[in-house]
């Protein structure tokens, strides 16, 4: 009986590696490159119908209507009719005041000090991979605090609008 649990034993460890041999090297077989998806690297920056690539450089920074100090590029999606994702440039210094959208808003710090906070909970001071998530309705504010320029991802998982409020306290 003993020989018996032994070789299961060394059957079922057998078989976990395998199993776990295979699960490893799975995600390498299936991230092989879309038929649709050009190979050549020079097509970097070039739109495809499954999405887009590009580089910083390129990004098709504007300057924003409402905060004088801040640029953004729209990176993916449609804000007029569902979600987007922008670039946000903002100078030191720059504050983007109190406001709210209806969509949920992920800020992702990518370079510089920005600090955030939303109506009921202090600021807090994120860097670069510092993320901030704000439920749709929550009033919210940011500001690059840094001495340095700041950029940003921002995304909206749904139609973008923005309605600015005066808040009875200063942020």
């Amino acid at each position: 009986m003993g020989r018996l649990n032994e070789d299961m034993t060394k059957g079922s460890a057998m078989t976990r590696r395998t199993v776990l041999g295979i699960l490893a090297v799975l995600p390498f077989a299936v991230m092989g490159r879309p038929a649709d998806r050009p190979a050549d690297p020079a097509a970097v920056g070039a739109q495809t119908a499954h999405g887009a690539v590009t580089p910083l450089k390129d990004a098709p920074f504007a300057q924003d209507g409402d905060v004088k100090c801040l640029k953004s590029a729209l990176e993916n999606g449609d804000p007029d009719s569902g979600p987007s994702t922008y670039l946000l440039k903002a100078s030191a210094g720059c504050r983007v005041a109190p406001h709210f959208n209806t969509a949920e808003e992920q800020l992702i710090v990518i370079q510089g000090s920005v600090s955030t906070g939303m109506q009921g909970m202090r600021s807090v001071t994120l860097t670069a991979g510092g993320i901030a998530v704000m439920p749709g309705k929550a009033v919210h504010w940011f500001s690059c605090s840094g001495k340095g320029p700041c950029l940003m991802a921002v995304t909206f998982n749904q139609k973008y609008d923005i309605v600015w409020v005066t808040l009875n306290s200063h942020p």
